[in-house]
């Protein structure tokens, strides 16, 4: 029995001192702290579905679609006076309409490094910090008007009166 106790005593002891070790040795050698992976310390804040209208010639061509996460310190995204949300999304509609070179139909030009880095630097030139650190593409899509009576067409189904209803002409013959 003496010597399960002595065990226990042992393993625990042996388990105390290497988390206490782990802890304190948890930075590099220099003592400098290592680089938190993929954004460590920083909020990400996922926005709704951003709809944007594309208007070229005065009508509209079709919908750009996103949906992005920005990633920003927390101490800054509590100091807005706006809800962070609506600020990303007037932004992105702010920087789609001030930028027409963007063209979301030919996918082949379409350049989405250049996208992310044009929202971010026009977020945080327009509260005058670095708020936004990178932006992430969840979704992104760009529907002509098209694809969207297409859709709209396939999804109306039709009543039931209307399936088993005789055609009839409009003279009622």
């Amino acid at each position: 029995m003496i010597k399960f106790v002595v065990a226990a005593l042992w393993i625990s002891a042996a388990t105390v001192g290497a988390v206490f070790y782990s802890f304190q040795n948890s930075g590099r050698a220099d003592g400098a702290q290592a680089a938190p992976a993929m954004f460590g310390g920083l909020d990400y804040v996922k926005t709704d579905l951003i709809t944007v209208p594309v208007v070229r010639n005065a009508t509209v061509e079709g919908y750009f679609i996103a949906r992005l996460v920005f990633t920003a310190e927390p101490a800054k995204l509590n100091r807005l006076s706006a809800p962070p949300s609506a600020l990303f999304a007037d932004e992105v509609y702010s920087y789609l309409y001030s930028n027409p070179h963007f063209d979301f139909s030919n996918r082949t030009t379409l350049n989405l490094d250049s996208f992310r880095v044009g929202i971010r630097d026009s977020i945080n030139q327009r509260v005058g910090d670095k708020l936004i650190h990178e932006v992430l593409i969840e979704q992104v899509d760009f529907l002509t008007k098209d694809d969207i009576r297409d859709h709209a067409k396939r999804r109306r189904k039709p009543s039931a009166k209307e399936e088993h209803a005789p055609e009839t002409d409009p003279a009622g013959n």
